[in-house]
């Protein structure tokens, strides 16, 4: 009797497995900023690149959707938001789940004490408003890791 074990040929073994294989999911910026036309600007420009985006309304909202969208692998934030700011924001996701985040932190008002506080929690960059959106940009493609 003839063995059938390998009825596939190496190329269409390596074919079928680029078929069945899951698709990794998009990764999602999430865009943090108290002020809705700001936050809706960013996200809305993040999209005319191609990048997925989301915002929150604030500290309290991000902490929601960081807890339930496993997508988000980036995080932009305002530093002056109400009722907690940014700071206290990154500060709470270094100590949780998601502790690995990157974040990247957007201020139009901010002192050289605060931006080294921020800069100590580990974050990609600090940007001054108005910001550089061709920097971002750069900064987003290579935290996603996107051509």
């Amino acid at each position: 009797m003839v063995e059938h074990d390998d009825i596939l040929s190496e190329a269409e073994r390596e074919a079928l497995a680029v078929v069945s294989a899951p698709v990794a999911p998009k990764p999602v910026v999430l865009v943090v900023d108290d002020n809705p036309v700001n936050s809706g600007a960013l996200s809305l420009y993040l999209k005319s690149r191609g990048i997925d985006s989301m915002v929150a309304d604030g500290a309290q909202e991000a902490m929601f959707k960081l807890h339930y969208e496993p997508r988000i692998a980036l995080m932009i934030t305002d530093l002056r938001m109400e009722p907690k700011d940014g700071l206290e924001l990154i500060r709470q996701i270094r100590e949780s789940e998601r502790a690995a985040l990157s974040i990247i932190v957007v201020s139009g008002d901010t002192d050289v004490k605060e931006a080294v506080d921020v800069m100590h929690l580990g974050v990609v960059d600090f940007l001054l408003k108005p910001v550089d959106l061709g920097k971002l940009l750069g900064l987003v493609k290579r935290e996603l890791r996107i051509e």
